[in-house]
Protein backbone atom coordinates (compact mmCIF):
# COMPACT_ATOMS: atom_id res chain seq x y z
CA UNK A 1 0.00 0.00 0.00
CA UNK A 2 3.06 1.87 0.34
CA UNK A 3 4.14 1.98 -3.36
CA UNK A 4 0.25 3.24 -3.98
CA UNK A 5 0.47 6.01 -2.21
CA UNK A 6 3.43 7.30 -3.63
CA UNK A 7 2.37 6.68 -7.10
CA UNK A 8 -0.12 8.82 -6.30
CA UNK A 9 1.86 11.72 -4.98
CA UNK A 10 4.38 11.75 -7.83
CA UNK A 11 1.32 11.61 -10.30
CA UNK A 12 -0.06 14.62 -8.72
CA UNK A 13 3.31 16.44 -8.30
CA UNK A 14 4.48 15.44 -12.04
CA UNK A 15 0.73 16.86 -13.35
CA UNK A 16 1.27 19.83 -11.87
CA UNK A 17 4.42 20.07 -13.15
CA UNK A 18 3.28 19.75 -16.53
CA UNK A 19 0.57 22.06 -16.23
CA UNK A 20 3.10 24.77 -15.00
CA UNK A 21 5.20 24.52 -17.71
CA UNK A 22 2.54 23.34 -20.49
CA UNK A 23 0.81 26.10 -19.90
CA UNK A 24 3.79 29.04 -19.30
CA UNK A 25 4.99 28.16 -22.74
CA UNK A 26 2.30 28.80 -25.25
CA UNK A 27 1.37 31.78 -22.91
CA UNK A 28 4.47 33.54 -23.59
CA UNK A 29 4.57 32.38 -27.25
CA UNK A 30 0.94 33.50 -28.17
CA UNK A 31 2.10 37.10 -26.28
CA UNK A 32 4.82 37.42 -28.64
CA UNK A 33 2.43 36.10 -31.64
CA UNK A 34 -0.40 38.88 -30.64
CA UNK A 35 2.62 41.17 -30.27
CA UNK A 36 4.10 40.73 -33.60
CA UNK A 37 0.89 40.47 -35.32
CA UNK A 38 0.29 44.25 -34.09
CA UNK A 39 3.70 45.51 -35.02
CA UNK A 40 3.22 44.16 -38.71
CA UNK A 41 -0.58 45.27 -38.77
CA UNK A 42 0.79 48.52 -37.89
CA UNK A 43 3.22 48.87 -40.15
CA UNK A 44 1.72 47.44 -43.03
CA UNK A 45 -2.68 48.03 -42.47
CA UNK A 46 -3.92 46.67 -46.12
CA UNK A 47 -2.40 43.11 -45.05
CA UNK A 48 -4.22 43.08 -41.98
CA UNK A 49 -6.99 40.71 -42.80
CA UNK A 50 -4.07 38.46 -43.93
CA UNK A 51 -1.76 39.07 -41.05
CA UNK A 52 -4.99 38.59 -38.69
CA UNK A 53 -5.87 34.73 -40.72
CA UNK A 54 -1.81 33.64 -40.20
CA UNK A 55 -2.27 35.04 -36.45
CA UNK A 56 -5.25 32.52 -36.01
CA UNK A 57 -3.58 29.51 -37.64
CA UNK A 58 -0.59 30.32 -35.42
CA UNK A 59 -2.25 30.89 -31.80
CA UNK A 60 -4.18 27.80 -32.56
CA UNK A 61 -1.14 25.55 -33.44
CA UNK A 62 0.22 27.41 -30.26
CA UNK A 63 -2.37 26.22 -28.01
CA UNK A 64 -2.84 23.01 -29.41
CA UNK A 65 0.69 22.32 -27.06
CA UNK A 66 -1.17 23.48 -23.99
CA UNK A 67 -3.68 21.16 -24.94
CA UNK A 68 -1.60 18.22 -25.10
CA UNK A 69 0.16 18.80 -21.90
CA UNK A 70 -3.47 18.74 -20.41
CA UNK A 71 -4.30 15.64 -21.59
CA UNK A 72 -1.61 14.56 -20.07
CA UNK A 73 -2.42 15.41 -16.80
CA UNK A 74 -5.82 14.32 -16.93
CA UNK A 75 -4.37 11.01 -18.06
CA UNK A 76 -1.74 10.86 -14.94
CA UNK A 77 -4.40 11.62 -12.46
CA UNK A 78 -7.68 9.55 -13.44
CA UNK A 79 -6.15 7.03 -15.84
CA UNK A 80 -2.58 6.46 -14.28
CA UNK A 81 -1.55 3.06 -15.88
CA UNK A 82 0.58 2.17 -13.04
CA UNK A 83 -2.29 2.59 -10.56
CA UNK A 84 -3.57 -1.42 -11.81
CA UNK A 85 0.07 -2.58 -11.62
CA UNK A 86 0.57 -1.60 -7.90
CA UNK A 87 -2.59 -2.56 -6.81
CA UNK A 88 -2.41 -6.23 -8.41
CA UNK A 89 0.74 -6.93 -6.11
Amino acid sequence: MENLHLVGIVSIAVAGFTMALGSIGPALAQGRAVSQALGSIAQQPDEANTITRVLFVGLAMIESTAIYCFVVTMILIFANPFWNYFLQQ
